[in-house]
């Protein structure tokens, strides 16, 4: 809540405006639920075209409105029960001989391998017996979104395993209704610019576990021309279904609380809906690979702002292409000027094949960046393209310096904490260099000359920032450091005078357009 305090809610109350934030106990939740909501808000006819929108977003709906319009969806959103179940496989039997444990809904519990080997070190099993309905509904809809492969026949999610998501947020925050409703498109825009089936009329094709799987997927994989719109957003990779006949009372291993009703097990078969290629969703950026548009992943290094370009405005160099998110798209080409700044919610796990490495979430400032016309949003696409470039070239030229400084030119190995240093200390001289940008570009009365000084001035204040910060690292953070006894000095003072020659060349200049 806005006063700091934490609540539990039905969906109907999501409108109050004192509500900010969802307050799971797992990161993970807190996007899958946001995802979740938008996922319903964007299933229903709640804003027909863009006035619509705008509608909902100054006169927020009361929660007997929201009750309305969910009710003809209930049926679909049951959790128990004899019939069709919430991201269940209808044709699974509740209980089975071999039944999971319903730790194993959480992406991050150690899988068959590590239990079999005893190396479960930094993540434990036994962590999680038993899950409220509640929690155990919100750790189903986030595994089906984020599943990574699991073995032979465990599909992965529609965007692949552990995807990027990219959520837009107010900044400050307003309230969570609308930051949520940002990431909503107007229903018609949404169905016309998705490449499914809009005159898909199956039961499942919109929420898939109300069909069959044969009748669904009647080959060997799925495509978007057989489902509707809707369906990208509620994918259903893996075949489980949840065991309530077993229950007992007692705390929920996630949230704490008591309750009458623990789900223990869940019953599992492989071979589930394969997705295919082709499918778009709209709360991820995408790259292109041999004509190909796949889905990003968070990398190793985390979230940053070396992405800012290509996640924010997008890429569309030769070699390297990226799209950003669909309701990044509408949003920012909508003329969204609602007087404040806007940011970037970006979250995702990395994955190597079926394990969890990390969960990475960062924001990222937009400022006002909703209110730039097309030649000031290009204006600060090349801006911000040199300095990611200069910067690249800088963390590259101090990687190989501590490189050479500590083992030689031949040396082999990760410095990933060098690169980690490097970015956590420039992100401030960053941001704060994109929001005087952004303040000049959308500054009215400025002539061209005076815009190119500004810039050229922004430019060089960026140079010095690299040349000081990897001067420190390599002098201060890193080589430094070593005991002068433990090092060779003249291997030292080669690094450093080649680093030095690098940073004040005229490579920087050339990418920053510099005099040289």
């Amino acid at each position: 809540m806005r006063d700091g305090s934490t609540r539990w809610i039905t969906l109907a109350e999501l409108t109050h405006p004192d509500i900010v934030a969802f307050d799971a106990a797992r990161p993970d939740f807190n996007v899958a639920l946001a995802q979740f909501v938008i996922a319903l808000l964007q299933s229903i006819d709640l804003a027909a075209d863009e006035d619509a929108w705008w509608d909902r977003f100054e006169q927020v709906p009361s929660a007997a409105v929201l009750q309305q319009y969910f009710a003809p969806l209930e049926e679909a959103f049951e959790l128990d029960g004899p019939g069709m179940r919430f991201m269940q496989d209808p044709d699974l039997p509740e209980t089975s001989e071999s039944p999971v444990a319903i730790a194993a809904l959480l992406i991050d519990s150690p899988g068959e391998n590590a239990l079999r080997n005893n190396s479960d070190h930094f993540v434990k099993r036994g962590r999680v017996e038993g899950m409220c309905p509640s929690c155990a509904a919100t750790a189903l809809f986030t595994l089906q979104i984020n599943a990574p492969s699991g073995g032979a026949g465990h599909r992965t999610g529609l965007r692949g395993g552990g995807p990027l998501t990219t959520l837009l947020e107010l900044s400050p925050a307003r309230s969570l209704w609308h930051d949520l409703w940002l990431n909503v498109q107007p229903r018609d825009s949404y169905l016309r610019k998705s490449n499914c089936n809009v005159e898909a009329d199956k039961p499942g094709a919109r929420f898939p576990w109300m069909e069959s799987l044969e009748v669904l997927q009647p080959g060997e994989s799925i495509s978007p021309m057989m489902v509707h719109p809707d369906h990208v957003l509620w994918s259903q990779p893996r075949r489980i279904r949840l065991d309530f006949r077993t229950t007992t009372e007692g705390q929920c291993g996630i949230c704490g609380r008591k309750d009458q009703i623990l789900v223990h097990q869940y019953t599992t078969r492989n071979y589930g809906l394969n997705y295919k290629q082709g499918w778009l969703h709209p709360l991820s950026p995408y790259y292109e690979h041999k004509d190909e548009w796949l889905p990003l992943h968070p990398q190793t290094g985390g979230v940053g702002y070396r992405h800012w370009s290509g996640w924010v405005l997008g890429q569309d160099s030769p070699k390297h292409k990226i799209r950003r998110a669909a309701v990044l798209e509408a949003r920012l080409k909508a003329d969204f000027s609602v007087g404040q700044d806007l940011r970037l919610w970006c979250s995702g796990y990395e994955m190597d094949n079926m394990k969890p490495i990390c969960w990475h979430e960062s924001r990222m400032p937009l400022y006002r960046l909703q209110e730039c016309d097309a030649q000031q949003t290009q204006r600060i696409s090349a801006a911000v393209g040199a300095w990611t470039q200069s910067a690249q070239l800088a963390v590259s030229q101090l990687r190989s310096a501590v490189r050479d400084a500590w083992f030689g030119a031949e040396a082999k190995g990760d410095f990933g904490a060098v690169d980690t240093a490097f970015w956590d200390k420039t992100e401030g001289a960053f941001y704060l260099s994109l929001r005087i940008l952004m303040a000049e570009v959308l500054q009215a009365g400025l002539d061209e000359d005076a815009r190119h000084e500004a810039l050229s001035q922004l430019n060089q204040d960026w140079l010095n920032t690299l040349r000081k910060t990897t001067l420190h690292l390599f002098e201060q953070d890193f080589v430094g450091t070593g005991a002068i006894e433990k090092q060779n000095p003249a291997r030292v003072a080669s690094a450093y005078k080649k680093l030095r020659g690098s940073l004040y060349g005229k490579l920087h200049k050339e990418l920053l357009n510099i005099p040289l």
